[in-house]
């Protein structure tokens, strides 16, 4: 919430995301961004350049996105991102929005 407080809506993902690892960090909170997860396939794993934008203590995936409004695909990449990294919690966060906290959908994977 600081950092949609600070910066406001509109600006790209990226700059959220730097920002936000940024705050998580000075909280002292671990924090990994632009995490590999690759895609198990007959017993192999292949890297497609598939990426989390930021898991928090390896528990918590976070996707973020920066939309006009989220969409049920969102819900969906982040509930296979879950299932494929074998998280179980995790959040999607629009920052195009007015105030934050209606950007923010918790999405959990009940097969972790």
């Amino acid at each position: 919430m600081r950092v949609h407080d600070a910066l406001g809506p509109g600006l790209l993902e990226s700059a959220y995301k730097a920002c936000l690892v940024h705050e998580l960090t000075l909280m002292r909170v671990a924090v990994r961004s632009e995490v590999p997860i690759p895609i198990r396939y007959r017993g192999v794993s292949v890297e497609c350049g598939y990426r989390a934008d930021l898991v928090v203590e390896g528990r918590i995936l976070i996707e973020l996105k920066t939309v006009a409004r989220l969409q049920p695909i969102h819900g969906s990449q982040l509930l296979t991102y879950l299932r494929l990294s074998g998280i179980s919690v995790g959040l999607l966060v629009n920052f195009n929005v007015r105030r934050l906290k209606n950007g923010i959908r918790r999405v959990r994977n009940f097969a972790a």
